[in-house]
């Protein structure tokens, strides 16, 4: 059953933080990009929606910043991030 667009989770992606810029609450996702059959490294970028997000307000998405030689070391090395570290990307993101 599908769900209406505004009870859709905005990531299939795994929940990392929420953090404030701004004035509002953003949730912060990791995803991975489809890995191509035989590569040898995994890529995954960060995903930020606004808990208060209104009717058709996309996921902003970054650029793949985290490759790693495995799934798991992808996943650590994005739990090692800090709430500034995610703040300052969202930042560059927003216009």
């Amino acid at each position: 059953m599908t769900q209406p667009p505004s009870e859709q989770r905005p990531s299939a992606g795994q929940h990392l933080a929420t953090v404030s810029h701004d004035g509002r609450f953003w949730e912060v996702y990791l995803e991975f990009e489809d890995t191509p059959r035989g590569a040898d490294r995994y890529r995954a970028l960060l995903a930020f929606s606004p808990v208060d997000r209104s009717e058709g307000e996309p996921t902003i998405r970054t650029i793949p910043l985290l490759i790693e030689d495995t799934y798991d070391e992808v996943v650590q090395r994005a739990r090692r991030l800090e709430e500034h570290h995610f703040a300052a990307m969202l930042r560059s993101l927003l216009p």
